[in-house]
């Protein structure tokens, strides 16, 4: 089959998050079962061309146009909807990793009228929302292409309330479960080190909580003099608190934001480290939390969190509570504790191996596809 996938954007540090990596993950699959595949996108921060493959699959990208700073919500690619208009119809599927913004959301819509079969995966990112131009733009593009897909890909019952409550008249048959995974990391933490380092790992905004996770290291810092506190990602929104915090108190240099790091560095990255936190609030299925139980590292999340289930069940790491203290607590054991972080990373790792790797995401996608585009 020819296959479509739309994200909203592509750079140099995958600065996009979840959705790029999902949709990465499974081209790759998809690639290997033999699929003809293609991931289209906007793209910043390349210098002169952008690249024609990304993680190892085929992209086409087109420049991006922002109307606001510091949200995906206002990036738009007019001349991805112009290729689409010519190219759209020679794809036996589409799958959009859609969110409110003006890549995927028109795309998916475009698609539709051009009769080309289209899958939507919302990644928790189509909810109800307050912001004023969520309720027009719902009633103009978000509902009638939630009702015009063949396939609508949710990851929790609760991010199924969620779609339904933006448009109740969506049919119950049309949304379907899948989980994401993760392919195995080919690189494997030793989190049991006598000096160890906390990872965050994520994009810096509100809702991933950076500012929690200083306040924790700071706390931190003093009871365990040979840990590190790194933070890794780009800015979006909270760049500046984290560093005034991190001007008033750094450990001496042992609290760090390094910035970003390329997508494909990512799995590195957590190897180098002993325990990964996660402190956002409401993530459905942090692709992150996956890849850092890939590892063999412990992870930390909180109750809220998608994947606080299989991370208690499996024994892969702790879920906390939503104030500092827990956090402080759960952490303060880790570090004291090598046995517990080797222990808890090998179930970890145990568990992605036995339910969420992508062969079988693959396969789950490949026959939905084949049933659309019947």
């Amino acid at each position: 089959m020819r296959i479509l996938h739309v994200v909203t954007m592509v750079d140099p540090h995958g600065s996009l998050g979840g959705p790029l990596r999902v949709s990465c993950n499974q081209l790759s699959e998809l690639k290997k079962q033999g699929h003809d595949v293609l991931l289209v996108a906007a793209a910043e921060g390349y210098r002169g061309r952008a690249p024609r493959e990304y993680c190892g699959i085929p992209v086409k990208l087109f420049a991006a146009r922002r109307l606001m700073r510091g949200s995906f919500a206002g990036v738009s690619a007019p001349g991805l909807i112009r290729w689409l208009v010519t190219h759209g119809r020679t794809f036996d599927v589409a799958h959009i990793h859609m969110a409110r913004d003006l890549v995927t959301l028109p795309s998916a819509r475009l698609l539709q009228l051009l009769r080309v079969p289209t899958v939507l995966q919302t990644h928790g990112m189509i909810d109800p929302s307050s912001q004023k131009l969520a309720k027009p733009l719902d009633a103009l593009m978000t509902r009638p292409t939630l009702r015009a897909a063949k396939k609508i890909l949710a990851l929790t019952s609760v991010e199924v309330d969620g779609l339904r409550a933006v448009d109740p008249r969506t049919a119950s048959d049309a949304v379907q479960m899948l989980r994401n995974g993760v392919p195995m990391s080919p690189v494997v933490a030793r989190p049991d080190g006598a000096s160890p380092d906390v990872l965050f790992l994520a994009r810096l905004q509100e809702r991933k909580r950076p500012l929690t996770f200083v306040e924790a290291a700071q706390r931190l810092a003093s009871r365990h003099p040979d840990a590190t506190f790194t933070l890794v990602g780009p800015d979006e929104g909270e760049g500046e608190a984290v560093r005034r915090r991190l001007e008033e108190d750094n450990a001496a240099g042992r609290i760090r934001w390094v910035g970003s790091v390329p997508a494909e560095r990512t799995l590195e990255r957590m190897a180098d480290s002993s325990v990964y936190v996660l402190p956002s609030r409401q993530e459905p299925f942090p692709m992150s939390v996956l890849e850092a139980m890939s590892t063999g590292l412990p992870v930390v999340v909180m109750e809220d969190c998608g994947l606080a289930p299989d991370v208690t069940t499996s024994g892969g790491g702790q879920v906390v509570g939503f104030g500092p203290d827990e956090l402080v607590e759960v952490l303060d054991r880790l570090l004291d504790s090598p046995e517990d972080r080797r222990r808890m990373g090998n179930a970890g790792r145990t568990f992605v191996a036995g339910h969420a790797t992508m062969d079988r995401i693959a396969q789950q996608l490949s026959r939905l596809y084949g049933d659309v585009a019947s």
